[in-house]
């Protein structure tokens, strides 16, 4: 009887491991090609021999700041901690990975509809809403005049960040980590946090990286799932 009791509480054990075990990464870049993305250059449209903007280089993926445009992931994703490892390579600019990314080219029929976290150069972490919108606290005095604020052209759409300085030397690898819960979105950047939005208008979309006209390394990219605790299920 012993044996039998000791059987079924290491089977009840394994049982319960596998169901509590940490939400598995996902490396959204393998360090050999563009795998699981696809391009949205609106250069190609006219001149299909366009230079792609995305290259794979030493393990790395490559924006390379022009032709303008972005690189796309295939799949659309919900509640999520995502991970980038990034420097700009020479001279630095703008650059930035869009989340909740939907219709192509909604904005100056470049930029799709979604919501910007910005990686630019002494900036990184502000929101830009691009045809969504986001809350913060201190909203007038982080992004202007109400009555001036909008999600489309000539709208005010920049949302600053809480902190700058968080940047690390130009050359040297930063770490950002977004994370997507619901409606709230959170940035740190070297570990600190720089930026704090809700209610979103939206939850879930693909993920974007952007050339904006700077050279940027990426030697990782990763996404943890995220189970949301709402009210019902606490």
């Amino acid at each position: 009887m012993k044996h039998l009791s000791l059987s079924l509480l290491i089977l009840i054990l394994a049982f319960s491991c596998e169901f509590t075990s940490e939400p598995e990464t996902i490396n959204l870049f393998n360090g050999v090609d563009l795998n699981g993305w696809h391009v949205d250059i609106p250069a190609m449209d006219e001149n299909p021999d366009t230079v792609n903007a995305f290259i794979v280089r030493d393990s790395m993926l490559v924006s390379l700041g022009d032709p303008k445009g972005h690189l796309i992931t295939d799949s659309v994703f919900l509640n999520y901690r995502l991970k980038l490892e990034y420097r700009f390579a020479g001279k630095p600019g703008n650059c930035g990975v869009l989340v909740h990314a939907s219709t192509p080219r909604a904005l100056y029929k470049m930029f799709p509809q979604s919501l910007e976290v910005q990686m630019m150069h002494e900036n990184a972490g502000d929101f830009w809403c691009i045809v969504e919108d986001i809350s913060v606290p201190d909203m007038e005095n982080r992004r202007g005049p109400e009555e001036e604020w909008g999600i489309t052209e000539g709208k005010k759409r920049r949302v600053q960040n809480l902190t700058d300085g968080s940047e690390n030397p130009v050359g040297d690898w930063n770490t950002m980590v977004i994370e997507s819960v619901e409606k709230e979105i959170k940035v740190w950047v070297n570990g600190n946090l720089v930026n704090y939005g809700f209610d979103c208008t939206a939850s879930k979309g693909q993920i974007a990286i952007q050339a904006e006209g700077s050279e940027v390394e990426f030697r990782k990219i990763e996404l943890t799932p995220i189970t949301a605790i709402t009210e019902t299920g606490k």
